[in-house]
């Protein structure tokens, strides 16, 4: 069997991955050793380079990811059945161990720059919006209706999205068709314009948000999605925001306007704040909404694009519907990204906390002084036991989607996750809604959740996200552009009308990481200039869902 139908990421490893369908009694020839398979072995999947007795550890990416449960015979396949979650140990040094670090090389970029809107406060957006935001749920309605009037008659209504005819499944159902005629109906129209006739040509986007949160629940999570808000507003992307406040909620109006003040003491982007209860009539209160927000269009339409180094980046990093692929295509050429752009000046967000759970100490190990160390060890040891005592810890993270693709133990998805963060230093740890302030890697607590933890990064300051996914996923966000990354080039041709770049070519053979990662770089400009637009932006994915952090994997 040639070598290129599996893989041995590490050296140390002991399981091997399967990069095409293997079947029971193919020959496997690696590391001077030859053995016969005894199971088949699907594409993504592993199987063991040696046989195992009860609890002995698994490695995989060279560390930890689990122990047998059960003897397991070399050339076996690995699944629930006989390994479990089981990760190493990890401690905080009393001092600081990062080395001197080594970007990738440089040249191809160092003299690149996108068209980005640039800020009072310095930093650059990728794009220029505003956002409709309610304080409270018991304001969703109002947002949609502001929605519904504001859209179309201001040229942002979605010109991509199909409309279902049900007329035709009427009609024909009246003419005496059969089910199965009924079924083969092609029910999908495109009514859309071409091209979109938008009254601010320098306003990219108005987006709506609507949530479940502001009131009903803890007080905490109340000022959480307070702090959350005040960050989307302060994201380099948004130019201003509307505010919509019922009045007698527990997100108050005075805790976002404190949340925005500390954040962005000295901003000067416009925000409108309006209380239901202080109105005449509902219709009096939408009203005046429209208003303030077609005055507050007016403002954000002043500023154009002009040029900006790539130090002005900062890249959320996220993964969602992996797979088995994910660790060894798309996640390293984040990694990669992640390098140069930090390498360039800018910023990188790894996210994710319980898709970092077995490889600690590696991140530890990076952090640039022992107080970042000590804050990442106590959020993960917290969020854990928390997790735990409510019947649901790290382990129990695995999705069935990651397991019947091959993630197995929480510890293989978090050693395939973390390759996303590459190998600069840590420069900074941020719990949840905690704004970005330095360049570089940091990491920033949200959950595995892909729109939750999505969600958070824009919250943090991400002015582009980058999504990878072995399964697809039509996840986006109202204040980034999302680039949609495929792990394997099956899933890209199945779903490229919601995915926007492949690294498939990874696993067959005809590109490397780095060619990869220089490629979706490349792209990452033109979609930061408005060159390109994102599938997640054409089909209007504006997915946001602030994080109860009573429990949420």
């Amino acid at each position: 069997m040639s070598h290129n139908r599996t893989l041995k990421i590490h050296p140390r490893d002991n399981i091997i991955v399967a990069l095409t369908d293997l079947s029971k009694g193919d020959i496997v020839e690696l590391d001077d050793v030859s053995f016969t398979l005894v199971s088949d072995v699907k594409a993504k999947h592993k199987f063991a380079l040696r046989n195992f007795t009860v609890d002995e550890e698994i490695l995989m990416y060279g560390v930890v990811v689990g122990k047998a449960k059960n003897e397991i015979a070399m050339g076996e396949l690995i699944t629930t059945k006989n390994i479990v979650h089981e990760t190493e140990a990890y401690t905080v040094p009393k001092k600081s161990t990062v080395k001197n670090w080594t970007s990738p090389k440089l040249s191809a970029f160092s003299k690149k720059y996108f068209l980005g809107y640039h800020r009072d406060d310095g930093r650059v957006g990728t794009e220029n919006i505003w956002l409709v935001i309610p304080l409270v749920f018991c304001q969703n309605r109002n947002v949609d209706t502001l929605k519904a009037s504001m859209l179309k008659e201001l040229g942002y209504e979605n010109p991509s999205k199909k409309s279902f005819d049900v007329s035709l499944l009427v009609e024909k159902y009246k003419s005496g068709a059969s089910e199965e005629e009924l079924l083969e109906l092609d029910l999908t129209t495109n009514n859309g314009q071409n091209q979109r006739n938008r009254i601010f040509p320098n306003v990219d986007g108005l987006h709506f948000l609507t949530h479940e949160g502001g009131c009903g629940g803890s007080t905490s999570d109340a000022v959480t999605l307070c702090n959350l808000l005040a960050g989307y507003i302060n994201n380099p992307n948004v130019a201003g925001a509307t505010i919509l406040s019922l009045g007698c909620q527990h997100a108050q109006m005075n805790i976002l306007e404190r949340a925005l003040k500390r954040i962005a003491p000295h901003s000067k982007k416009p925000v409108y704040f309006l209380e239901q209860q202080q109105s005449s009539s509902e219709p009096a209160f939408i009203s005046e909404a429209v208003k303030k927000t077609f005055v507050g269009l007016i403002e954000a339409n002043k500023i154009s694009r002009a040029p900006a180094p790539l130090s002005k980046l900062t890249i959320g990093l996220e993964c969602g519907g992996s797979d088995g692929f994910s660790g060894i295509s798309a996640n390293p050429t984040l990694g990669y990204v992640s390098d140069l752009v930090v390498g360039l000046g800018g910023a990188a967000i790894l996210s994710e906390f319980p898709e970092l759970n077995g490889v600690e100490q590696e991140l530890i190990n990076r952090c640039v002084d022992v107080d970042k160390a000590q804050k990442f060890a106590q959020i993960m040891k917290t969020y854990n036991a928390k997790a735990t005592a409510l019947g649901a810890g790290f382990y129990a993270n695995p999705s069935p989607g990651n397991i019947k693709d091959g993630l197995i133990t929480d510890a293989i998805k978090s050693a395939g996750a973390a390759k996303k963060g590459g190998t600069s230093p840590v420069i900074d740890v941020l719990d949840y809604t905690e704004q970005l302030e330095k360049p570089g890697l940091n990491l920033l607590c949200t959950p595995g959740n892909d729109v939750e933890s999505t969600t958070g990064l824009a919250g943090s300051g991400a002015n582009i996200i980058l999504f990878t996914t072995g399964l697809g996923t039509p996840t986006g966000n109202p204040a980034a552009p999302v680039i949609k990354i495929a792990t394997n080039t099956a899933v890209y041709k199945k779903m490229n009308d919601i995915i926007d770049f492949n690294t498939g070519g990874i696993i067959d053979g005809e590109h490397t990481v780095e060619s990869c990662g220089e490629a979706l770089l490349s792209y990452i400009i033109k979609v930061a200039s408005g060159e390109l637009e994102v599938n997640a932006r054409r089909l209007g994915q504006n997915d946001f869902i602030p994080w109860k952090r009573g429990l949420s994997l």
